[in-house]
């Protein structure tokens, strides 16, 4: 559950906010005016507050406009009884996440737009923990001219809003690729949102994409933001994008053409700023031809394409890719980093590396379960 401050000069509001959190099993502060919210903010964390534009001391946009400036990453849900359009604009303008007017539509109305807060807190933390993967050890390994020209084309590319289709085959690493653009991007310090379309059943890729309305399909118990909403501000990776459905790259197509999307069963329009990544290992010409992929949906994502060698076409990066696996598997493990012999390392060399680096990666951690301190080549033709 969440904690949460809710900031009003009427003490009524306070405690019909408070009443209905609560009931929720939320953990309530309030604050009178927008001079104790600040003191409050600076003082603790909270994962949402609910605070009043009409204030005296210090009315809801300034306090959001002081909270923004001291980098307090509190989300503003705000509210009033003197809201108009302008007003709503303006104050999700200067940061706040929505807008609700006074009185009240329905209890139901706060906890809806409360738990999409928590989703996104949720979603930005689980961001943050990528990034430390990211910056610990899922760095791009090698030097091959193959592998240096897809590094370059990242550091081009990355700093601009451009579309990147990433193509190569499973396993080499096109997931790796699209987190070093977000990583390198001016939105690197949002949301990069991972969805495998290729993972989610045809029926349920519009619903995970765009979201739904409560009651628009048997299911749909409540309502729920889709991916395109939860990466607002950041990157939103479509991983096998071959494999989506013609229906949902209608979808696709046109919120890529828009910057709307409109969730399933609703009708309201909702702009969304979000940059798009997509991979496949498929050749997406064919498929167009095929009929399985739309010409033009095709030509709105390759504004840039990146291809990602397979480990075949760069085995002279084997041993350095051999070096990290064998210092990942032995911290991973609390163990000594084994040592490979030369003889080992061309063996790998001159494997088929069908299943790419990932292949690499589970062969390394099998020798290093299965060998002695040093792993021999009579290892790899053995464990291979």
């Amino acid at each position: 559950m969440g904690k949460i401050l809710v900031v009003d000069d009427m003490a009524a509001i306070r405690t019909s906010l408070r009443e209905i959190l609560e009931e929720e099993k939320h953990d309530v502060e309030e604050a009178k005016d927008g001079e104790e919210a600040l003191k409050k903010l600076q003082q603790e964390h909270f994962d949402v507050a609910f605070c009043d534009i009409k204030m005296p001391k210090l009315d809801g946009i300034e306090l959001l406009e002081r909270v923004k400036k001291e980098g307090i990453s509190t989300p503003f849900i705000m509210i009033s009884a003197h809201g108009t359009k302008e007003t709503a604009l303006e104050s999700i303008k200067r940061g706040a996440y929505f807008f609700i007017q006074k009185p009240f539509e329905s209890i139901e109305t706060i906890l809806i737009h409360l738990r999409n807060v928590l989703e996104r807190n949720s979603l930005k933390e689980e961001n943050r923990t990528l990034k430390k993967k990211i910056n610990k050890g899922s760095e791009m390994v090698g030097s091959s001219t193959a592998i240096l020209q897809v590094k370059e084309m990242i550091d081009k590319v990355a700093p601009t809003d451009a579309r990147v289709l990433i193509t190569g085959p499973n396993g080499s690493g096109k997931e790796l690729v699209a987190r070093q653009l977000h990583e390198k991007s001016k939105r690197s310090e949002s949301i990069l949102v991972e969805v495998n379309c290729a993972a989610i059943p045809s029926e349920l890729i519009e619903s995970e994409l765009f979201g739904h309305e409560k009651g628009s399909f048997t299911s749909a118990i409540k309502q729920r933001i889709g991916k395109f909403e939860q990466a607002e501000g950041g990157t939103l990776f479509l991983d096998e994008i071959g494999d989506m459905s013609l229906s949902a790259q209608a979808k696709v197509l046109r919120a890529l053409q828009e910057n709307k999307i409109t969730r399933v069963g609703g009708e309201k329009e909702i702009a969304v700023n979000v940059r798009v990544v997509a991979a496949t290992n498929k050749d997406l010409k064919k498929e167009i031809a095929e009929g399985r992929f739309r010409e033009d949906l095709y030509h709105r994502l390759s504004v840039i394409v990146i291809k990602v060698p397979s480990l075949n076409d760069r085995t002279e990066d084997i041993p350095q890719l051999t070096d990290k696996f064998l210092a990942d598997i032995a911290e991973e493990q609390g163990i000594k980093v084994k040592k490979i012999d030369p003889k080992a390392l061309k063996e790998l060399q001159s494997h088929e590396w069908t299943g790419n680096i990932r292949e690499l990666r589970n062969v390394m951690e099998r020798l290093v379960i299965m060998s002695a301190d040093v792993i021999t080549v009579e290892d790899v033709k053995k464990y291979l």
